[in-house]
């Protein structure tokens, strides 16, 4: 529904639906609906089959693999149903080929996943970002009986892609994040999170039938990260990076003790540990530790606190930053091979550092300053020689 407010053409998702030859197993009705007073598209899908198959995952890979569509869409049709069948599998304890899907098999089904799908390929976005969806909770009526949300299937899905829910307690009761919804989130979208700042082009507004405490609706809305072409040039030659931020105050540690904590966080993924002094509750004096950890690594960082520190708890919080593509590599020098790293600047300039560890080996091993050292390496470095790709990964 989101969609065709955004702008997609209604045939855009039914004619690769009826190329599938379910053209006659279903109807759309569409139209403009208010939820608390949000005006938005709303969709019903009847079904129109007297005597629905029950498809499994297998049946509906033959078909999607016959059918007359451009590779991009089939390969991310498939990729959807297959997480799909993936996480089903799981929980039931049987190979995906053979998972049944029930609700995920059903007609609806297949025109949410198809037709967003097919919009997706309609629209080409650059990027597709998406907020952290809703764990929820309490419980839903399914096929398989009273189920505790999350359901399992989305549980599976989350934990297959390493794709965080949301723990926020001021959301209604029930399932908010239904399996066939995540597995689309989590196959089309390249990041979890917002941007900075963004410039808005268009919106769509899709309007769910659930009697919420709040409007119940999905914005799709279309954005741009600057107004100039220039700016947007420069832009698109940064990366928007996801992270945590942990940090605890500790005022029963020794100098020594806290040493030993910063190390052992960075032996556990931390990307960069900063200590500050503060003062604490009756008049004492604390160091205030802040790890800077990917999304991926938190889980093992706060293990890493819990258990190499004195700290009873901890404050975290998502953060982010713009990164620059970099990649490394070596040069040669009046000292010989040194490792390097090479940037690509906004402006499309290529510049290389040396790394430090090489600067303080060949001081040591010299009898040079540190500065004497690189001053030579800057204006005797000869050609960069990459030996990798480049990356936006994550790097201090």
């Amino acid at each position: 529904a989101a969609m065709f407010d955004l702008g997609v053409p209604r045939e855009v998702i039914e004619n690769p639906l009826s190329s599938l030859g379910l053209g006659k197993s279903f109807s759309l009705k569409i139209k403009e609906e208010r939820s608390f007073g949000i005006r938005g598209l709303q969709i019903s899908v009847d079904t129109l089959e007297e005597n629905p198959p029950a498809r499994t995952w297998k049946n509906i890979k033959e078909v999607i693999n016959n059918a007359s569509w451009n590779d991009s869409l089939r390969t991310k049709v498939l990729d959807v149903f297959k997480l799909i069948a993936e996480a089903e599998a799981n929980v039931h304890g049987t190979s995906s080929e053979e998972v049944h899907f029930h609700e995920i098999g059903a007609i609806d089904s297949l025109v949410d996943v198809i037709g967003v799908c097919a919009a997706v390929e309609y629209l080409r976005p650059e990027q597709i970002l998406c907020s952290i969806p809703p764990a929820g909770y309490g419980t839903v009526k399914t096929s398989h009986g009273l189920l505790p949300v999350p359901v399992p299937a989305v549980l599976e899905i989350a934990k297959i892609k390493g794709v965080e829910l949301s723990g926020e307690e001021n959301v209604p009761e029930g399932e908010l994040t239904t399996p066939t919804g995540f597995a689309l989130m989590a196959i089309l979208s390249d990041s979890f999170g917002k941007p900075a700042s963004f410039g808005i082009t268009s919106i769509g507004v899709g309007l769910g039938h659930r009697k919420l405490d709040r409007p119940n609706l999905l914005r799709i809305i279309q954005i741009n990260n600057s107004q100039s072409g220039e700016r947007q040039e420069f832009t698109n030659a940064m990366h928007w990076e996801r992270l945590v931020i942990q940090e605890a105050w500790i005022d029963d540690s020794t100098p020594e003790d806290i040493s030993s904590l910063v190390e052992q966080l960075k032996i556990a993924g931390a990307i960069e540990v900063v200590c500050h002094p503060v003062q604490m509750k009756k008049g004492r004096q604390g160091i205030l530790v802040s790890a800077i950890v990917s999304p991926e690594n938190s889980c093992d960082l706060r293990l890493t606190w819990f258990s190499k520190g004195t700290t009873l708890g901890l404050r975290e919080r998502i953060d982010g930053r713009w990164v620059l593509p970099r990649r490394c590599g070596y040069s040669s020098t009046s000292f010989g091979k040194i490792s390097m790293k090479q940037v690509k600047r906004i402006d499309g300039r290529l510049t290389i550092k040396a790394e430090h560890d090489d600067i303080i080996r060949i001081s040591k091993e010299l009898g040079k300053s540190i500065d004497e050292v690189r001053r030579e390496v800057d204006l005797g470095a000869y050609e960069f020689i990459p030996s990798e790709e480049w990356t936006w990964g994550i790097s201090s």
